[in-house]
């Protein structure tokens, strides 16, 4: 004799109840943070990172470089980081996650290659070396802005929204229409048709549907 489970009660439903609040919170905040972080990392990667002079002769020439000139990095991890933030919701279970890791990951990359890079001497040296058509030249006089720093704080945005991911991930949509959000698939309305309309049998056929087939009588059975 098997055992009857217990009625559920409020206390019961109450955690369910949150974690569902909690992610749909969740996927608004993601989908901002990880849109915001990757705009701001193309943006400010587009910017300048350094400044220096080059010596030709006795006069100084000003040079600069951009982010994506330092370090292609957070450029490219930003456009991935996106990619991932859309697959999220193409995909569920494990594959959820896996997708939910490069995001993250998207994000520490763009992060740290934004710090490390922040520097840019190596890529006014190459400058410098182009301009003065000397291998060795060197830039002088180097300065960095804040540009490199911005990137960096993007790319901290596309994380936490991988960390979202990773943590309320499972409870989010999926893309697709097939399920309710119960899950329970959903059925499909076949429309009437009139066998004196040709059109009606027309649209039958471009639907898939047999139009000599009576609807009526397959819901009967």
């Amino acid at each position: 004799m098997s055992a009857v489970p217990p009625p559920r009660t409020d206390a019961d439903a109450e955690p369910e109840a949150r974690e569902r609040r909690g992610g749909r919170r969740s996927v608004a905040v993601a989908l901002l943070l990880g849109a915001l972080g990757a705009t701001v990392v193309l943006l400010a990667s587009g910017r300048t990172w350094a400044r220096g002079t080059a010596a030709i002769g006795s006069d100084a020439l000003q040079l600069t470089a951009d982010g994506r000139a330092v370090t292609g990095l957070p450029a490219a991890l930003a456009i991935v980081g996106l990619a991932a933030l859309v697959a999220v919701f193409a995909v569920r279970g494990r594959s959820r996650l896996l997708v939910s890791g490069l995001l993250a990951l998207s994000g520490l990359g763009g992060a740290l290659s934004a710090l490390f890079g922040a520097d840019g001497r190596r890529a006014l040296d190459a400058q410098a070396a182009r301009t003065t058509a000397d291998s060795a030249a060197h830039v002088a006089g180097l300065t960095q802005t804040t540009w490199p720093y911005v990137t960096a704080a993007g790319a901290v945005l596309i994380l936490a929204a991988g960390l979202l991911a990773l943590r309320f991930g499972r409870s989010w949509p999926s893309m697709g229409g097939r399920y309710e959000r119960d899950g329970s698939p959903r059925t499909r309305t076949v429309a009437a048709v009139d066998p004196d309309r040709p059109e009606d049998l027309w649209k039958a056929l471009d639907r898939g549907e047999d139009p000599t087939t009576d609807p009526g009588a397959d819901r009967a059975h």
